[in-house]
Order: structure tokens, then C-alpha cells, then sequence
């Protein structure tokens, strides 16, 4: 079984590569129509094109509100052709039926993410006519064809050259599912939109989520699981999904959680900053003068641990970054952009997996800043999913409270907020060890705080006395304090919010170390 275009209905806002199809179309002898702006656009390459209202002898009107919403284009399209009461009415009518439809939609979603859009010009960019004829066709698609995506313009025309102008039914199938996908999708972004404004942000009674798969994985975490990565319709622009890959092997399920990790990390600082990740937690991460020197930095906390890590980084990856990591065992490197020399260097690492991110860091931190960034944590849980808003910005100084005798240096202030940044990005219960920019011990993950400040000590091998020492949450005990006066760190930022608060502060007065409270709690499960 098979369609026979003989007309088609041209209406689209992205006119990618419409002009090509349309020709293809006419030199098989395709009769096509056309509304608004596409009717220009083909008219003015000489494509014989004609206008919707000589098909339904009605003319645009309401500013192009209403082209197309007239029996006379729904008829054509929802007839059944097997059904002789149908094409008896079709006939006594006179409606030309309408074989192919070729729709995209208003951009809505580009209006709505331009800064300081208003809600007239949303509105005006919510299609009407659009959805409901791809509608109509998908629901008659064993006798239409309804295509949305111009990327499949080449393989339809092709398909059409080769059949006598028609296409099977496998064809019309498909593209009926990517059909209803994209009106499914379009009504989302409208949908959350409209949702956003009617309160401070919060949480829809209802959440939609569009996903088109960007490639199917080898496996997930373990080669028994079936995996394969998507991209969230409505991802920002410097997302990890848009990353190009340079160069290695494909990504793997836990090559790109890691990536997602490393990067997290390294995006939220003005400075030079890179992490270096294994198994979703940094086992290093540091600021620096140059990118070399903060790699260097970030890798001495735990050489060990680095072995078959991921790198990434916020600025321009150098020749001199890619030299110290020759030598190295990394599995994946991400940064904005290579230096040609450092992508020489790295070429003969034939596995390295290499990826190159388009981030503005500084419009980022902008808007970080000015509060402009809202996304979505989504976990899985057995039969639901459970969404809150990522824990990303940076906490200010200035909302955070000295509670001991002995008051931070400016020294000590750096690595406090350093070491507080890092320790949000390691899984509870998370304590990190800061000192001059970097990272000298990580206790990650452990069902004790006080397991996890001797791991971190551990890791430092002897260089925890100085070192800055940053909780993801509260203190329950004193305990932690007398490990660490032991090992003489100088200064402590935790949350602050246990009933042992005022033990906690004195046994710091008692030591002479200087303790801040950030009124803040960073639990990352």
C-alpha cells in the first residue's frame, strides 16, 4: 500500500531548505499551495505556487490569525479515502483533496527565550492553524503525508522520485509519530510558559517532558542495561547536550554523567577553575593562574583516584595544559575551546574522548547572578520522578555569619568559598579540604560526617594543617572539630542548625580555629 501526492499544502516558519523540496515536488508534477510568507518565498524563486484562498475562496484575515481554518483544507485533508461516503461528499462538495501537508510551527520557544519578552508577543506566536493541520493529516496518514521536520524534506523527495510520486506506508507512518511529537512538544513549551507566570516559580500540577534522542549508548552503567542519551526540548543555550565531540571513542552512560559532573563544577566560577571526577565526585579541583596551573593543582590532591578520570574546564584548554596531561590515563576532557597546539597534542591520545562545549562563561556568571538561570534536578524513582530546582549560584559571603572568637583572614576567606563551591558538587556526606585554590582531601559520600573528614585528612597526606575544612551540612557532634584541630586545620564553614551548635563553637574557641555558619545546607544525593 502506498499515498499518491498530488497536492500538497506548504505553511511553514523555518524555511530550511523549502525552496529545494518544493522544486522536487513540482518537477513531479505536484500541485502546490501555499499562505503568508511561504507563498513568498516560493513565489519569489518562480516555483508555480497557489494560495490557500483559492482553495477555500476565503481570504486571510485577523493580522494572519485565521489562513487556513476552513472545511474546505480539513475536508481535503481528513477524508478517508476507502470510504465511498466520504469521496461521495468530497465530491458533491468539489474540495480538492490535499495529499501532503508540509507544517513547522511559529517559533514560540525562540520568542519566549529572548530577554525581557513580552506576553503580547508570546501570544501572537502561538500557532493555531499549524497544529490543527498536522492534526487533521497525522490522523489520516495511511492518505497523508504530514511532514514537520526539513530535515526529512531530501529523504521524502527521494523516496517520491523513486515510487512515481508515492510513498509507503511505513514512510507515512513515521512521519504521523513525528507529527504528533511536534505538536505534543510545541503545546509543552506553551503549557510550562504559561504555568511560569501564574506564580513564583513553583512546580506545575502536571510536567510534560519532550526528549529527542541524541544517540543510543553502548549500555548504562553496567553492560546489562540498555541505555541511550536525550536532549530536554527546552535546554539552555551552553548545555552539555549541544557539546561537539572532537575526537575518542563514543561517550559511554558513565562518561557523560561524569562530563555532566566535571563541568557542573567548573561553569559557576569567575576564575580559572578545572575538576578532575571519578565516579560523579571530584577527586580534585583547583583555581589557577593559567589553565596548566590549575590542572596541575587540581590532580595533586588525588593522583591516584585520577587515573581514568574526567577533566574539564572553563576556559580555553592550552598546549601547556595538554602537555602535563599527555602522560595522564583520562577517559574524557571538556572545555569552551582548544588551543590548535593543545589539540595536536591531545590527537595522539586516539582514545581521549574530547569535547568542546560553546559556554560564555561571563554571560553566564551574568546571569547566574542575576538570578536568570532556573533548572530543573530530575531523579527517577520506582513508578515516578521527583524534580526541585538544581542547586547551582553561588552563595554570598555577606549572608554568612563568623561564630567563634577567631574571624577568617582574606586567605582564609578564599579557600572557605572555594572549598564551600566544591563541597555542593560532592555526593553527602561531603566534606572537602581547601588550601591556596585547591582541593588537598575529599570525603565524599560516606554515612558519617566524621568517616568522611578522616577520609579527607587521609587524602591531604599531611597537607590538611592550614587547610580550610568546608561540611556540606551541619556538625551533629563535637566530634569533628577535635579531628580536625588534631590535624591542624584553621578554619571551618558548615550550615550551622544542629542542637549541638554552641558545643560545636566552643570546642573551635577552645582551639583557636575560626568556624562560619552559611544559614545554607548542600546535600547532593
Amino acid at each position: 500500500m502506498s499515498a499518491l501526492i498530488k497536492r500538497a499544502l506548504l505553511s511553514v516558519s523555518n524555511k530550511e531548505g523549502l525552496v529545494e523540496f518544493a522544486k522536487r515536488l513540482q518537477g513531479m508534477g505536484v500541485e502546490l499551495y501555499s499562505t503568508g510568507g511561504t507563498f513568498k518565498k516560493l513565489a519569489g524563486q518562480g516555483i508555480e505556487v497557489k494560495k490557500v484562498e483559492d482553495i477555500t475562496g476565503f481570504p486571510e484575515m485577523l493580522d494572519g490569525r485565521v489562513k487556513s481554518l476552513h472545511p474546505y483544507i480539513h475536508g481535503a485533508l481528513l477524508a478517508d479515502r476507502k470510504n465511498k461516503k466520504h469521496m461521495q461528499q468530497v465530491k458533491e462538495m468539489g474540495l480538492k483533496l490535499i495529499d501532503m501537508v508540509v507544517v513547522n510551527l511559529y517559533p514560540f520557544k525562540e520568542t519566549i527565550s529572548k530577554p525581557d519578552v513580552k506576553m503580547e508577543e508570546a501570544v501572537e506566536n502561538i500557532d493555531i492553524g499549524g497544529p490543527t493541520m498536522i492534526r487533521s493529516a497525522a490522523k489520516n496518514y495511511k492518505s497523508v503525508a504530514v511532514v514537520v521536520n526539513p530535515q526529512d524534506y531530501s529523504m521524502i523527495a527521494s523516496e517520491m522520485e523513486k515510487n512515481n510520486g508515492r510513498l509507503n506506508d511505513d514512510t507515512l507512518f513515521g512521519l504521523c509519530v513525528k507529527a504528533f511529537g511536534h505538536t505534543h512538544q510545541y503545546d509543552g513549551f506553551i503549557h510550562d510558559y504559561f504555568s511560569s507566570l501564574g506564580g513564583e516559580g513553583g512546580f506545575s500540577d502536571t510536567v510534560k517532558f519532550a526528549l529527542s534522542k541524541i544517540q543510543d549508548l553502548r549500555y548504562g552503567e553496567n553492560p546489562h542495561q540498555r541505555a541511550a542519551y536525550y536532549r530536554l526540548s527546552e535546554s539552555q543555550p551552553g548545555s552539555l547536550v549541544d557539546s561537539e565531540q572532537l575526537q575518542g571513542k563514543e561517550l559511554s552512560y558513565n562518561n557523560i554523567l561524569d562530563v555532566n559532573a566535571a563541568f557542573s563544577i567548573v561553569k559557576e566560577f569567575p576564575q580559572i577553575c578545572v575538576s578532575v571526577i571519578k565516579h560523579n565526585n571530584p577527586c580534585g579541583a583547583a583555581l589557577g593562574e593559567n589553565v596548566a596551573d590549575a590542572y596541575k593543582k587540581a590532580y595533586k590532591t588525588d593522583p591516584v583516584s585520577a587515573f581514568g578520570s574526567v577533566v574539564a574546564c572553563n576556559e580555553e584548554w592550552t598546549g601547556q595544559a595538554a602537555e602535563f596531561l599527555a602522560d595522564k590515563y583520562v577517559e574524557v576532557l571538556i572545555a569552551p575551546s582548544f588551543e590548535k597546539e593543545a589539540l595536536g597534542i591531545l590527537k595522539k591520545k586516539e582514545n581521549l574522548r574530547v569535547l568542546k562545549i560553546d559556554f560564555d562563561l561571563d554571560e553566564y556568571i551574568k546571569r547566574l547572578t542575576e538570578g536568570k538561570i532556573r533548572q530543573v534536578d530530575i531523579k527517577s524513582v520506582d513508578g515516578g520522578m521527583l524534580l526541585q530546582d538544581l542547586d547551582a549560584g553561588i552563595d554570598d559571603r555577606y549572608k554568612m555569619q563568623v561564630v567563634t572568637d577567631a574571624k577568617p583572614s582574606d586567605r582564609q576567606w578564599a579557600d572557605l568559598l572555594f572549598g564551600w563551591q566544591i563541597a555542593k558538587n560532592v555526593k553527602s556526606n561531603s566534606i572537602v579540604l581547601a588550601k591556596d585554590g585547591m582541593t588537598v582531601g575529599i570525603g565524599a559520600g560516606q554515612m558519617s560526617r566524621i568517616d568522611s573528614v578522616r577520609i579527607s585528612i587521609d587524602k591531604s597526606e599531611g597537607r590538611a594543617e592550614g587547610s580550610c575544612l568546608c561540611s556540606d551540612a551541619f556538625f551533629p557532634f563535637e566530634d569533628a572539630v577535635e579531628v580536625a584541630a588534631e590535624n591542624g586545620i584553621s578554619a571551618i564553614i558548615q550550615p550551622g542548625g544542629s542542637v549541638k551548635d554552641t558545643q560545636v563553637i566552643e570546642t573551635c574557641n577552645r582551639h583557636g580555629i575560626t568556624m562560619v555558619f552559611t544559614g545554607k545546607r548542600h546535600f547532593k544525593h
